[in-house]
């Protein structure tokens, strides 16, 4: 009931896997939760903004790979990539009535979760880290203050742009996830497999 003006796109569903193997339902998964949910959560809360003449901020969590790719996480560079075009179209369909949108693309910000699911071998992790030109893995605090950057009026003039915090991996290492290509498909199978969630007992 209050008057909301911030939005923070961050839903995100991903999943490693040869896009030869791909289900329709897993890649609609992934593509309806992170394209379809920010754009419907985007289109509700720009319609309340526009009707009630508020001046609005929308930040979307993106990835540097929506621009370069990767192998094995097409879902995930699809539907991110559709997210940037919604936030540039709509920075430019929405700048008259004063509604921002803008976009962080986060390198390796590691956390428990991510890492077991999406870079599960540690020597290819260690590999990875060494190609960022800042030679360290991101801070939670700094996405965190760059977030809040967008959303403020530190950043009034600011719209339509994707900011890439990642320390400049995207110069050296676009698509980090391509080094899985160098193990053999059948190692990288196992250990997709052993990814996957088993059913509770």
């Amino acid at each position: 009931q209050g008057n909301v003006t911030k939005l923070v796109n961050n839903a995100a569903g991903n999943f490693l896997a040869p896009t030869e193997q791909l289900t329709p339902n897993g890649f609609d998964a992934i593509v309806k939760t992170n394209l379809y949910g920010s754009f419907y959560a985007t289109q509700a809360c720009g319609r309340r903004w526009i009707e009630r003449k508020y001046k609005g901020a929308v930040m979307s969590i993106v990835t540097t790979y929506a621009e370069h790719g990767s192998a094995f996480l097409v879902p995930s560079a699809v539907s991110k990539a559709g997210i940037i075009a919604l936030m540039k179209s709509l920075a430019a369909e929405w700048g008259v009535y004063g509604i921002r949108l803008n976009a962080i693309a986060p390198g390796p910000f590691p956390t428990e979760g991510a890492n077991s699911r999406l870079m599960p071998d540690e020597r290819l992790a260690e590999k990875m880290y060494k190609l960022i030109p800042l030679q360290r893995v991101g801070e939670h605090n700094e996405l965190t203050d760059m977030a809040i950057f967008l959303l403020s009026d530190l950043s009034s003039y600011l719209t339509g742009e994707v900011i890439y915090l990642d320390g400049g991996a995207s110069l050296t290492s676009a698509g980090q996830f391509n080094l899985f290509t160098e193990l053999p498909r059948e190692r990288v199978m196992q250990m997709f497999e052993s990814l996957r969630p088993t059913k509770k007992q």
